[in-house]
C-alpha cells in the first residue's frame, strides 16, 4: 500500500513548524519536508521526517520534485507554515489538483499597500497611509498624515522593519535604515508611511470565514512594535466581539482569503476597529496553542486536514482562558540562564515553558520579533487565576544579560 504524505514548502523556525510535522504524523501521514537548505531546522533531525534539498524559490523545481514524490508516496497534500512561501504552496496546490488557498490572493495581501488598498475599497477601517520610495516622499507623507507615524517596508513579517517615529529626524533615521538595508524584502516595494492607530490591540484568529476567537496582546514599549503579552480570548462585551467579528469577515473578503487559516491584527479605536494588518496564513507561536488551551480547537490540525481534503471541525470543546508572556531582553550582552524551564513546567496552570536560546549566547537586539528568547504559557478557567499563574512562573524565570566589553 502507498504511503500517505503530506509535503511542506519549507519549514518554520519559529515553533510552529514542528508542530505542523507532528500534527501531520498524528493524522498518519508522512511529513517531507522541500528546503534549501534544511539543517536551518532543528527539529528536522528527528526519525521519521523526510527533508529534501530543493530551491525553493524556483517553482519548477518544486513542480519536479512533488512529481517525483508523487511516484513513490499518495501525496495527500502539500501545504507551509511561513507566509514567504505560502502563495508557493498554492500555486502547487492548484497545479497538482489539491485544496489550498488562492495564490493570487496571498500575494495581494502579503503586499501591505495592496492589501491596505483592497480593504479600504471594500469600505473596512484602514489607518490613513502613503507609499513611498524615497526620503523625500517619505517626508511629505509624514507632514500629511502628522506625528507620530508609523514606517514599515511594504514587505515583511515580525515587524521587521517597523518603527514608530515622531519627528523628522527619527523618520529620517528609519528611512535611511530601510533603504540601504542588505534585505531586499525592506525595500524593493516601497516604504509604507501610516497613520499611528489608538486602542487596545487584538489578534483575530479565522479558519475560512469562520472566526475562531479574538486575542488581546500588547507591545513592549516603543519605538518598536514587539509582542510581550497575549491574553485568549479577549475580555470583549458582546457588542465589541460582534463588531471584530464583522470587520474580520469582511476583511477576509475583501482580499479573497475564504480559504484556510487567516490572522487579522486590528485596534479598537475612537472610531471603533481599524485593521493593521491581515496575515494570509496562520498566526505563529503563541496563538495556536492559546486557541487550543482555551477552545480545545487545534489550529495547525484543522488546517492540515483541509489540506488533505478532509472536513475541518471547528466546534468549540472547553471554555477556558490561556495567556502566554513573551520573554524579551532589555539589553545587548551575553543571556546566561539558570535551570528553571524544567521547575517551572510542571508548576500548576503552566502549560508550557520554552526558552529558544542556550546559555552563553550573544544578544543583540533588532526591534523585532528576533528579540524573543522564550515564552511561558498558562492556562486557567478564569482570567484573572490565569495571569496570576502566568506571572508567578514569569517571576521565578532566573536569566541575566552580561553587557558586552566596551
Amino acid at each position: 500500500m502507498t504511503r500517505r504524505a503530506l509535503v511542506f514548502i519549507e519549514g518554520n523556525t519559529a515553533g510552529t513548524g514542528q508542530l505542523y510535522v507532528r500534527a501531520a504524523q498524528d493524522l498518519g501521514l508522512h511529513p517531507i519536508v522541500l528546503a534549501a537548505p534544511p539543517v536551518q531546522y532543528d527539529y528536522l533531525t528527528e526519525k521519521c521526517i523526510e527533508a529534501i534539498i530543493v530551491d525553493t524559490k524556483d517553482l519548477d523545481a518544486l513542480i519536479r520534485e512533488c512529481s517525483r514524490l508523487r511516484s513513490t508516496y499518495d501525496v495527500a497534500g502539500i501545504t507551509c507554515a511561513r507566509e514567504a512561501f505560502y502563495a508557493t504552496s498554492g500555486k502547487l496546490c492548484r497545479h497538482f489538483g489539491l485544496p489550498g488557498p488562492n495564490p493570487e490572493a496571498v500575494e495581494r495581501c502579503c503586499n501591505k499597500f495592496t492589501q491596505r488598498k483592497l480593504l479600504k475599497e471594500a469600505g473596512v477601517s484602514v489607518p490613513s497611509y502613503f507609499l513611498a520610495v524615497n526620503t523625500t516622499e517619505v517626508i511629505s507623507a509624514a507632514a500629511e498624515i502628522g506625528f507620530p507615524v508609523v514606517v514599515k517596508p511594504v514587505v515583511g513579517v515580525g515587524s521587521a522593519g517597523v518603527r514608530l517615529c515622531c519627528n523628522v529626524d527619527e523618520l529620517c533615521e528609519q528611512t535611511s535604515h530601510l533603504l540601504n538595508s542588505t534585505d531586499v524584502r525592506h525595500f524593493s516595494s516601497g516604504i509604507l508611511i501610516e497613520e499611528l492607530a489608538q486602542g487596545p490591540h487584538f489578534s483575530v484568529e479565522t479558519m475560512g470565514t469562520d472566526v475562531i476567537g479574538v486575542c488581546a496582546a500588547d507591545f513592549g514599549p516603543p519605538p518598536h512594535f514587539v509582542y510581550r503579552h497575549f491574553a485568549f480570548p479577549a475580555p470583549l462585551n458582546e457588542y465589541e466581539y460582534r463588531r471584530i467579528v464583522e470587520v474580520a469577515q469582511s476583511s477576509l473578503r475583501a482580499l479573497g482569503l475564504e480559504w484556510g487559516p487567516a490572522n487579522i491584527e486590528l485596534r479598537w479605536t475612537s472610531r471603533g476597529p481599524v485593521v493593521i494588518e491581515v496575515n494570509p496564513r496562520l498566526a505563529g507561536t503563541p496563538d495556536p496553542q492559546l486557541v487550543l488551551l482555551a477552545y480545545g480547537i487545534d489550529l495547525i490540525t484543522e488546517h492540515i486536514k483541509l489540506a488533505i481534503g478532509e472536513q475541518s471541525t471547528l466546534h468549540r470543546r472547553r471554555s477556558h482562558t490561556a495567556a502566554a508572556r513573551i520573554l524579551v531582553p532589555d539589553r545587548d550582552g551575553t543571556l546566561t540562564w539558570s535551570d528553571s524551564e524544567s521547575r517551572l513546567a510542571v508548576l500548576p496552570g503552566v502549560a508550557e515553558v520554552k526558552l529558544y536560546l542556550t546559555t552563553n549566547t550573544a544578544i543583540i537586539r533588532k526591534g523585532d520579533a528576533r528579540d524573543w528568547i522564550g515564552h511561558v504559557i498558562a492556562a486557567s478557567p478564569s482570567l484573572a487565576q490565569c495571569e496570576a499563574i502566568l506571572q508567578n512562573a514569569v517571576d521565578q524565570i532566573d536569566w541575566t544579560i552580561t553587557p558586552f566589553p566596551t
